[in-house]
């Protein structure tokens, strides 16, 4: 559960640094913030890493839910376009990387 939740910061943070990028193309103070979210998050990911989360889970996790969360944010925060084909697109990422997930599961092996 640890790991989740450590995830979820590293996710949070992450969008926290991009939704600021968008925001410091008006308002160069936002800069901070992005620094301080993208740098946290790649601590956050690191401490996830450390407690024992397969990498393609992670990153996985990590680029999926923050890419859904950045993109519908955004279209309420900034009016960014959130069209059917992005639905249908973070869909897709979110399919693969529950592939991902599901293939990075250990298989027992029956025993001889």
């Amino acid at each position: 559960m640890q790991k989740w939740l450590l995830l979820l910061a590293a996710i949070g943070v992450e969008v926290t640094g991009t939704l600021s990028l968008r925001a410091s193309q008006d308002h160069r103070g936002w800069l901070v913030l992005v620094v301080v979210g993208y740098v946290s998050s790649f601590y956050f990911l690191a401490l996830v890493l450390r407690a024992g989360m397969p990498i393609g889970v992670a990153y996985g996790v990590w680029g999926a839910v923050g890419t859904a969360a950045t993109a519908a944010l955004a279209a309420v925060l900034f009016g960014d376009p959130f069209t059917t084909a992005i639905i249908v697109g973070i869909g897709l990422i979110i399919a693969g990387v529950l592939m991902v997930e599901l293939g990075s599961r250990h298989q027992e092996t029956p025993p001889s």
